[in-house]
C-alpha cells in the first residue's frame, strides 16, 4: 500500500514540475531526429532559435581566415597595415604566416581584437651579421644597376636585399629580411574564419 502512495506521489510531482516548466516559458525546447535546425544558428531567449554558431568559432590550425592587421616595432614606427585595404587571407599554420603571427590567431573569434608582440625567433629571425656579403662592383651582375647608394634596395634570387657600404671598387650588400632582429608587435582583428 506505501508503494503505491509513494508511486503516485511521484507521477503527481512530475506531472506538476512539467506544468510549471511549459506555463513559465522558460525558453527550453525539445529536439528530436526530426528537429530542422541549421548549424548557422544560436538560441535566442526570445524566439528560441539559433542565429549563428560562427560567433562561437574560434580559429584553429587549419583554418582559411581573414585579418586586419597593423604592424608596428617597439618604437612606435609602423611597418606595415591592412587598416583600409582588403584584410590579409591565409591558412593557419600553412607556413604562409611568420610563426608568431600565426600562433597569435589560433583562439581567436570573429570581431575579436588583440595585440601580439612577436620576438625575433618567431618572426624574421635574429639579425646574422654573416649575411652581408661583398661583391666586386665591377662584376657583371652589379655593373648593369648603375651606381649604387647606400640605402637602395635589391631584388635578388633570395628577395629584397639592401646596399649597406660602397667603395670604389667593391659594395657590401645585407641578405637579412628587412625587420630580422626586430621585435614586431601586432594589432590584428579577426574578420572572419572561412
Amino acid at each position: 500500500m506505501k508503494s503505491w502512495i509513494i508511486l503516485i506521489t511521484i507521477v503527481v510531482a512530475t506531472l506538476f514540475l512539467l506544468g510549471c516548466i511549459q506555463s513559465t516559458g522558460s525558453g527550453l525546447m525539445a529536439l528530436d531526429k526530426d528537429a530542422n535546425i541549421s548549424n548557422n544558428n544560436k538560441i535566442d531567449s526570445n524566439s528560441n532559435v539559433f542565429n549563428n554558431l560562427n560567433d562561437f568559432k574560434k580559429v584553429k590550425t587549419g583554418d582559411n581566415v581573414a585579418v586586419d592587421y597593423t604592424g608596428r616595432l617597439v618604437d612606435g614606427t609602423i611597418f606595415d597595415s591592412s587598416v583600409g585595404k582588403t584584410p590579409l587571407e591565409f591558412d593557419v599554420g600553412a607556413g604562409q604566416m611568420i610563426k608568431g603571427f600565426d600562433d597569435g590567431v589560433v583562439g581567436m573569434a570573429v570581431g575579436e581584437k588583440k595585440v601580439v608582440t612577436i620576438p625575433p625567433e618567431q618572426a624574421y629571425g635574429k639579425y646574422d651579421p654573416n649575411l652581408v656579403k661583398v661583391f666586386d662592383l665591377n662584376s657583371p651582375q652589379l655593373s648593369s644597376l648603375g651606381k649604387l647608394k647606400i640605402g637602395m634596395e635589391l631584388i635578388s634570387g633570395s628577395g629584397i636585399v639592401k646596399v649597406v657600404a660602397v667603395t670604389d671598387t667593391n659594395v657590401s650588400i645585407d641578405f637579412n629580411p628587412k625587420l630580422a632582429g626586430k621585435t614586431l608587435i601586432f594589432e590584428i582583428t579577426l574578420v572572419s574564419i572561412n
